[in-house]
């Protein structure tokens, strides 16, 4: 059974790699032409799907509310596993990741990464400071965000998360746009953090019903934070059960 487990991530890692080769010139594009910015979502989505199906792992998008892809979000996931970065690339609308700078130490992919994501040094307070006023730019040009509100892969008891942190609540406040709470029960499971090897399953991914953020002020950040982890961590209990 573990051979087989070998096998499968190994020619996953292989198939995700290939893909990102064929990519890189498409990838090119917005880089180079940062009005074509929309073009990351697509290619995103391409690379997750086509990554997923060459690797046999069956996937399943659950929509659960009214998203546009003409208004700007904050999307905020669930982190257990490195398998949630392509999960959230099969995200509907064209988004941009907000993350740690760890991606940007991998040759090309992490050049590539940072040209056109936002990462940020969590160790180093202006870096903090940096990352947030590129995540209000971006949000100015129209673009919407994945950030991840535990921080990284911080839980020691998934399905139970870790605590959120303030940054993407803070965010969507100070620009008057939803927040997205996001599901991923899975990817524990499949890929855990503690371990390189594929397990078989399906990865599952839930948008849920966008949290308007309209009239909210700086005092209700505490309040938006905990109805959003409340919402994700809700699903994650009932999918555990």
């Amino acid at each position: 059974m573990k051979a087989f487990r070998w096998v499968h991530t190994i020619h996953g890692f292989t198939v995700f790699m290939l893909l990102f080769l064929l990519l890189l010139i498409p990838f090119l594009v917005p880089i180079f032409f940062r009005s074509k910015f929309r073009w990351i979502g697509t290619l995103n989505r391409i690379w997750a799907r086509a990554t997923l199906a060459f690797t046999f792992l069956p996937y399943s998008v659950d929509v659960r509310g009214d998203l546009d892809p003409a208004r700007s979000y904050v999307f905020c996931p669930n982190h257990f596993s490195f398998l949630d970065i392509p999960t959230m690339g099969l995200n509907p609308i064209d988004t941009i990741f907000v993350g740690k700078n760890d991606l940007e130490r991998i040759p090309l992919f992490g050049w590539m990464f940072q040209k056109l994501h936002i990462t940020v040094d969590r160790t180093k307070l202006r870096s903090k400071y940096e990352t947030y006023v590129k995540a209000l730019a971006a949000i100015e040009e129209g673009k919407s965000l994945v950030v991840y509100p535990e921080g990284g892969i911080y839980s020691t008891n998934p399905p139970e998360m870790a605590g959120f942190k303030d940054g993407a609540f803070r965010l969507a406040i100070e620009k008057q746009i939803p927040v997205v709470p996001v599901t991923i029960p899975n990817n524990w499971i499949i890929l855990p953090d503690d371990e390189v090897l594929v397990r078989f399953g399906i990865v599952k991914v839930i948008f849920h019903e966008p949290i308007e953020t309209s009239g909210m002020k700086t005092s209700n950040l505490k309040e938006l934070k905990e109805r959003v982890y409340q919402v994700i961590q809700t699903e994650l209990r009932k999918d555990g059960n």
